[in-house]
């Protein structure tokens, strides 16, 4: 998967409704998901602590996707205000970064937490759950008929969200082809994109998305600069 730089979006006031699994849901230009009905706010794939997991191996990286992330983070809890956040796995790069996570983070995500249940879904970085945090940390989460998982499941019954694959779509804009980070969705599963700033993506249309969607319905909602983007997947770039 590509180490890249996520673009920020400018605003993100233009969000999407969807109907997912008989459940309605908000598609964020940030990268998370709102259900209103449930007061629950989903993001995944935070990968927090990122450069410092890269630094602790000798690779230096910009050491600022901590705090840009938790920044996004702060920015979408306001705009929706929810009772219930779910945090959909990678939470953090590495097995150690939320135990040597500095204490100026954790204070922001303690006041994110304050008054709202968190659940932090385990993740294949992060397997052990968090340590000091807020929360609870758990395998998986079944709530208002869904299933939030962070690996999608081959197997899965209609309502899985997941994360994990990051996934992204390339569409043609303006005579030139564009790349974003995107839900996607064919209304009975949908995976998730990543929302940490220091995360790569993964094209809709590589081996590893085969035989998870009904690619007849798949739709990809693009993360535009101050926008969602409705793409069906017969109309992507190849």
């Amino acid at each position: 998967m590509a180490l890249a730089q996520k673009e920020i979006p400018t605003s993100g006031t233009d969000s999407v409704e969807i109907v997912f699994n008989g459940v309605s849901a908000i598609c964020d230009p940030f990268g998370a998901l709102f259900f209103p009905e449930q007061s629950l706010l989903l993001v995944s794939d935070l990968h927090l602590e990122k450069g410092a997991a890269f630094a602790r191996r000798g690779q230096l990286l910009p050491p600022y996707d901590t705090l840009a992330t938790l920044r996004l983070l702060e920015t979408v809890i306001a705009r929706h205000d929810p009772q219930i956040v779910v945090s959909l796995g990678d939470n953090f790069h590495d097995r150690k970064g939320s135990a040597l996570l500095p204490d100026v983070f954790r204070t922001m995500i303690q006041a994110m937490a304050r008054g709202r249940e968190w659940v932090w879904i385990a993740g294949n970085h992060d397997p052990d759950g968090t340590v000091d945090l807020p929360g609870v940390s758990v395998e998986e989460l079944a709530h208002a008929g869904l299933v939030f998982r962070h690996e999608p499941s081959r197997t899965a019954l209609p309502g899985e969200i997941s994360g994990h694959l990051h996934p992204s779509a390339t569409v043609r804009r303006s005579g030139k082809s564009v790349r974003r980070p995107c839900f996607a969705t064919d209304g009975a599963r949908l995976i998730m994109p990543s929302f940490g700033v220091l995360t790569g993506g993964l094209d809709l249309r590589h081996k590893a998305f085969t035989g998870l969607f009904n690619r007849h319905g798949l739709i990809a909602h693009l993360l535009g600069r101050d926008r969602i983007y409705s793409v069906r997947f017969a109309n992507l770039l190849g």
